[in-house]
């Protein structure tokens, strides 16, 4: 590995970081001193927010660009990042939790489910894990990871099931939309960074990634429906909630054309941010047919990924010379690990930016991310959507990081089967 010699920004953008990632495994600990201490609970219930944290954190750095050279600086270097991804992330979150998608999705799933030979309730599930994070791979993986997360909450999460349940659930659907929106080169964020600069089509996307994306998938979700399978066959699988009008299928037709128009324009955020605003003047003219949008999560998850954003843009000093360093054999296992406290995506754009590399390091860089973005709510672009929507549902309204590694250690196994020995 070559000398590391960060310049003072980029030490202590380093250093501000690695705080930051341990910031992210500390919510009980800010839980904590909330109760302790009453009169500051607003502030550090706020801090225990694991969507907040990189935000405050991003803010935090530019703060140190600031004193440290100067207010030019600081400002360039914010107005410098690419923010779009985290604007897009907002926009599918508040497009796929609307209604008339969401009671698309469920009338899907319950139609694939009644063809299955199984009870009803543990066919939905199976799907929720395995069909809808294999549509992201159409939808994007933020789309696919809204729908199957707020599909679980109100039809699994909502009734008494286990802990143990709920942390195999979040982390096998973790793990499986990372893997499942392999299919196409337009959908996973680690896959896009890289797509065009190498000539990765369809095609290659199907032959080399596609199908064991597909058969790890599949196989995550057997395994937990199997060993969970009488307590989900307990829960009552509910249809629509009650006194809540159907939806016409006029709203799914337009929503879907939405949804389908931001996808399309993933990369254009003055268009598709234009799409969202339509989109939001279309719901508010027929309430009827619409919920309130889902704002507050999206949001949060906007802010916490433009914070990654922020923080990741230091980091390419020591993240790129490590990389270079490894070979085709041991990257793969590497990339995994440092997704687990680093944005896959952010690994993957770093290595297109290094020549000469061989197709089979570059398949190893992208499958190792893919594969270990189901490990910490950091280490996926969807996964902070996931946390957001599903996490009130858990023990003090947070989903440990502990657990949810251990939950995901498991489905990343058969990933990492399906990816590197298959």
């Amino acid at each position: 590995m070559q000398d590391l010699q960060p310049t003072t920004i980029q030490a202590v953008a380093a250093a501000i970081f690695a705080i930051a990632i341990i910031h992210t495994f500390s919510g009980a600990f800010f839980d904590a001193l909330a109760r302790r201490f009453p009169r500051h609970e607003g502030i550090l219930h706020l801090l225990g927010e694991v969507e907040v944290v990189f935000g405050f954190w991003a803010l935090v750095l530019v703060i140190a660009i600031f004193v440290l050279v100067g207010r030019s600086e600081a400002i360039e270097y914010v107005e410098g990042r690419n923010f779009t991804e985290p604007l897009f992330v907002f926009a599918i979150m508040v497009i796929a939790g609307s209604r008339p998608i969401l009671r698309l999705s469920a009338l899907s799933v319950r139609l694939v489910a009644a063809l299955l030979p199984v009870p009803r309730q543990l066919g939905t599930y199976f799907l929720a894990l395995s069909l809808i994070p294999l549509f992201g791979s159409l939808i994007t993986e933020p789309g696919a990871m809204t729908l199957a997360a707020l599909m679980l909450r109100d039809r699994i999460f909502s009734h008494d099931i286990s802990a143990r349940l709920k942390y195999a659930t979040v982390g096998t659907l973790f793990v499986n939309v990372s893997i499942g929106g392999t299919l196409t080169p337009f959908a996973a964020p680690p896959v896009l960074m890289v797509a065009a600069k190498w000539g990765w089509d369809l095609s290659y996307m199907l032959s080399q990634f596609g199908w064991r994306a597909a058969l790890a998938v599949a196989t995550n979700a057997l395994i937990v429906s199997f060993l969970f399978r009488r307590e989900i066959i307990a829960t009552r699988v509910a249809g629509a909630r009650q006194g809540e009008p159907p939806v016409s299928v006029g709203a799914m037709v337009v929503c879907s054309l939405f949804l389908l128009g931001v996808v399309m324009f993933a990369h254009h955020r003055v268009i598709f941010m234009g799409l969202l605003l339509f989109f939001l003047g279309y719901t508010a003219a027929y309430p009827k047919d619409h919920d309130p949008p889902i704002l507050r999560e999206a949001l949060l998850v906007a802010f916490f990924l433009a914070g990654l954003v922020v923080l990741g843009g230091q980091q390419q000093w020591w993240l790129q010379p490590l990389l270079q360093s490894l070979s085709p054999g041991t990257v793969y296992y590497a990339a995994t690990a440092l997704t687990a406290v680093t944005d896959n995506a952010a690994l993957t754009y770093l290595g297109s930016l290094v020549e000469g590399l061989s197709e089979e390091f570059k398949y190893a860089l992208v499958a190792g991310a893919v594969t270990g973005g189901g490990l910490t709510v950091i280490a996926n672009a969807p996964n902070p959507a996931g946390h957001a929507i599903l996490k009130d549902k858990f023990r003090d309204g947070a989903i440990s990081a502990l657990w949810l590694f251990v939950a995901a250690l498991g489905p990343t196994l058969v990933a990492i089967v399906a990816f590197r020995w298959l």
